[in-house]
């Protein structure tokens, strides 16, 4: 289809002469405005992708992949579920819970949270909440001895900080001579965590898993097990797999159930994004229909001369096809080789700009995540190499048209 005729001619009116100059400017433009554009689109996308990765770390890091629950929200073979569920190819780890809601009291501060009871050992293979721990140590967690973990946020709320006491009072009630009372016990603080995420620093704590069983009366029971999978973007296969398996009455959810409104939303800014973004990048590949138009006005009677000696409509419009697209593919290439040494090198980049200008972009007193991640996906970069293309060849579309019906009598009447 492309004859050399047509290629060198297109790459023949890519070079300016001394007249016009300014149609080369005008290309030049279009050329850098697609090379932003697309550089912008790489870049952002990345940062984007970035801080849902650390946002998915933060929440799995305390959540889990799959949660496995009875109906009656008890466990009582949870020594046996847990042994077919790590039979499955896919899950890698599995840890019991027992999970209940509590009143927090230290002094004249209250507050509400949930108490996590967790097998230390084991809770390590499922989450990443241990590794968050600022002060103390997850191994004085020890049964019978009624040891506590805080996130860092309720601590703060209860003015309490490492080996002070604080009161748990359960939602169950003691019958007693004088009435029913509430349920207490006296905790001592042998841990404070900060997982980045305000829901969990501020309304979760932890304790030995036999301490919550005597606390909210369970006996050898456990609210549920805890799976940890080899790929977590499985989890919903996984759990529908678990589900079918699992003898009994099993309720098996997964993370994206749990959490999957806030993840479609930051899907949903992200495409949103990217529409925007797209938007700027055709509007600099549009610049190039100003360009064509400029050049087949000003090769009129070079196009007449082309037809006279038998060249075919078809041809011209090609010559000007190869002319816009030259354009377009030179500036996505210089956009594409921009946006990933940009967001390749963001975390690099951003500290030093904060330190050159001596500002902060994410305060750490204010923000949880204070620094500027990122994440660059291939998929992305060639979805937007490929609409760079797509929309640099459609502006080319129809100078080259109104170029293929210019009439040799008529370009050549004034010459």
């Amino acid at each position: 289809m492309f004859q050399p005729l047509e290629l060198f001619v297109g790459l023949r009116y890519t070079h300016a002469k001394r007249r016009t100059h300014f149609i080369s400017f005008i290309s030049l433009t279009s050329m850098l405005g697609i090379a932003l554009g697309v550089t912008a689109l790489i870049t952002v996308l990345s940062v984007m992708n970035g801080f849902e990765q650390e946002l998915r770390d933060r929440i799995l890091g305390m959540a889990s992949h799959a949660t496995v629950t009875e109906s009656s929200g008890r466990l009582s073979n949870w020594q046996g579920l847990e042994q077919t569920a790590m039979e499955h190819k896919d899950v890698i780890a599995a840890a019991p819970y027992v999970r209940g809601e509590t009143m927090l009291s230290a002094g004249k501060r209250v507050s509400g949270a949930i108490i996590r009871g967790i097998l230390p050992d084991e809770e390590a293979t499922v989450s990443d909440v241990i590794s968050h721990i600022k002060t103390g140590d997850v191994r004085q967690l020890k049964a019978g001895e009624y040891g506590i973990i805080l996130g860092n946020e309720l601590a703060y709320a209860l003015g309490v900080g490492y080996g002070d006491a604080v009161t748990v009072v359960a939602p169950q009630m003691l019958v007693g001579p004088t009435g029913v009372l509430p349920r207490l016990r006296r905790f001592k603080v042998t841990g404070i965590f900060e997982v980045g995420m305000y829901e969990y620093d501020r309304g979760v704590a932890l304790i030995h898993l036999q301490d919550a069983a005597r606390l909210f009366r369970m006996g050898d029971e456990v609210t549920g097990v805890r799976l940890k999978l080899d790929d977590l973007f499985r989890a919903p296969d996984v759990a529908r797999e678990l589900a079918r398996q699992l003898p009994g009455d099993y309720r098996v959810q997964d993370w994206t159930r749990q959490h999957g409104n806030f993840f479609r939303a930051i899907k949903t800014e992200k495409r949103v994004m990217f529409i925007i973004l797209t938007l700027i990048v055709a509007v600099a590949a549009f610049n190039i229909v100003s360009t064509l138009v400029m050049v087949v006005a000003d090769k009129r009677a070079d196009i007449a001369i082309l037809r006279t000696l038998g060249a075919s409509p078809l041809s011209i419009m090609l010559i000007f096809v190869i002319q816009g697209a030259v354009i377009g593919v030179f500036g996505t290439l210089l956009g594409v080789l921009g946006g990933v040494a940009l967001a390749l090198n963001v975390e690099t980049l951003v500290p030093a700009i904060e330190s050159l200008f001596h500002v902060q972009f994410l305060a750490p007193d204010v923000y949880y995540i204070s620094k500027v991640p990122s994440e660059l996906h291939w998929r992305d970069v060639e979805i937007m190499t490929g609409v760079a293309l797509l929309l640099s060849f459609l502006a080319t579309l129809y100078p080259a048209w109104r170029a293929a019906r210019t009439h040799p009598a008529e370009a050549l009447r004034y010459e």
